[in-house]
């Protein structure tokens, strides 16, 4: 007779072949997938159904995971920004229906014609476990395994250079960073990142003329910029805008934001 293990393995096995089953059903449409996990107690598999049932105007299916406890909640037509806002609903209702509840989530959305593999959908679920209670997290596929996108991350601040290098390899991405902004010019020439994310407050060259440095430098593909910065004047903003920056956020920030605005720039 199979040990309680080996049952686990294979309901968990089951649970990721239901899961990839139900993305390739929903044909050539966007669809949305959610991992929910909830520490240190029985999962509220029914009560995320039920929630489900009473709000959702769209079909969905739910199960769980027997080796992960994660719950997996797959929904066929909703964006990345949809998928969001339904995981910042289900976790409002379980931290107000559940008591002690505090889940972990993590979710993505997937465009017609990119279905993630089972293994993907494995790491996702696992994934669930480790996130901060306190957000949601953005789960983001690879270009290759062996080729993740590179971001170079310019700040004289070593604790946001730290925040944001530890957020971004959980995305997957490969990063580097820079104190100030001559570093960086050197950096980008050498290691041709495919983004830069960068304060306008730096040490020696700044705002607007590195702006312009990095777009004229002698490379074969210049990279994408997101300034995160706490300069919040609408006139820099829109030089900003002017002189090739992607997009532009300021300090305080959101981190599921920024990921998802790192996310439109390099897809």
């Amino acid at each position: 007779m199979p040990n309680t293990a080996t049952l686990q393995r294979e309901a968990a096995v089951n649970v990721y072949r239901s899961v990839e089953q139900g993305l390739k059903e929903t044909g050539a449409e966007t669809c949305g997938l959610m991992f929910i996990h909830c520490a240190g107690q029985s999962q509220p598999e029914q009560q995320v159904r039920t929630y489900l049932e009473q709000t959702s105007e769209s079909a969905f299916q739910v199960w769980q995971d027997g080796a992960t406890q994660a719950i997996a909640v797959l929904l066929p037509g909703l964006t990345l920004d949809e998928v969001h806002y339904e995981g910042l609903r289900i976790k409002h209702e379980l931290q107000e229906t559940v008591p002690g509840a505090d889940p972990q989530i993590t979710l993505a959305s997937f465009p017609a014609g990119e279905r993630p593999s089972k293994a993907t959908i494995q790491h996702m679920a696992e994934s669930a476990k480790l996130v901060d209670p306190s957000e949601i997290h953005i789960y983001t596929l690879d270009k290759t395994a062996d080729e993740p996108e590179r971001i170079l991350i310019v700040d004289n601040d070593p604790t946001v250079r730290e925040f944001l290098q530890l957020r971004l390899k959980m995305q997957g991405y490969e990063t580097y960073e820079a104190v100030d902004g001559l570093a960086a010019l050197e950096l980008i020439e050498k290691l041709t990142p495919d983004l830069v994310l960068t304060e306008l407050n730096l040490y020696g060259i700044d705002g607007l003329p590195f702006i312009q440095h990095i777009q004229n430098l002698d490379v074969e593909q210049p990279p994408k910029i997101v300034v995160l910065t706490e300069q919040r004047v609408e006139q820099t903003i829109s030089q900003c805008f002017r002189s090739g920056v992607d997009d532009y956020m300021t300090k305080p920030f959101s981190p599921v934001e920024l990921d998802a605005r790192i996310r439109r720039c390099l897809h």
